[in-house]
């Protein structure tokens, strides 16, 4: 329950950037990214992403180069980038750093889900479709990093329920 009929942190509509309001409009598939392997692997809740297709495909996606999956993907040139349902939700909050993870973000699972290692990564054993990828370039773009990855694998599951990041919340694609 909230108090407030609309966000208090909201800037006043003259104020608001518009770079900003135009990215939450577009809304997008969330994506989890994963590197690394044992103890030493980060991941990163990405929505701002694109397929590029040819020989090989390509994904591209805007990374925060403060993020420790910048760090390990830099250092493995690896990752797995999975497509997320409405069921990970909480996760895709654990991984995007908007909610506490006690023990880290990889032990905030649900009951029978787990972390299956894969040669890119750590791959989350109830997604359905995700790509194994190698990195190929990282250009800094705006407050982003825009990295260009090949895609090694790809495996095209159900859709099942999608989970969509649009105008700042999550959302059922059905």
């Amino acid at each position: 329950m909230t108090i407030h009929r609309e966000n208090p942190f909201l800037e006043p509509p003259g104020e608001r950037d518009p770079v900003r309001r135009l990215r939450g409009r577009l809304g997008g598939q969330v994506t989890l990214w994963t590197s690394g392997a044992s103890d030493d692997r980060a991941g990163l809740t990405v929505s701002s992403l694109m397929v590029a297709a040819g020989e090989p495909g390509r994904v591209l996606g805007l990374i925060d180069p403060d993020s420790d999956l910048m760090d390990t993907l830099a250092s493995t040139d690896l990752a797995v980038v999975s497509l997320l349902h409405y069921r990970h939700h909480n996760l895709a909050d654990v991984f995007a750093g908007t909610v506490p993870a006690p023990g880290g973000q990889f032990r905030q699972l649900r009951e029978g889900v787990d972390w299956l290692e894969t040669s890119w990564g750590p791959l989350l054993s109830d997604v359905t479709t995700w790509v194994g990828v190698r990195l190929e370039t990282v250009v800094e773009t705006g407050w982003s990093n825009l990295v260009t990855a090949t895609i090694e694998k790809a495996e095209i599951g159900d859709d099942g329920e999608p989970l969509v990041h649009r105008r700042g919340r999550y959302q059922h694609a059905r």
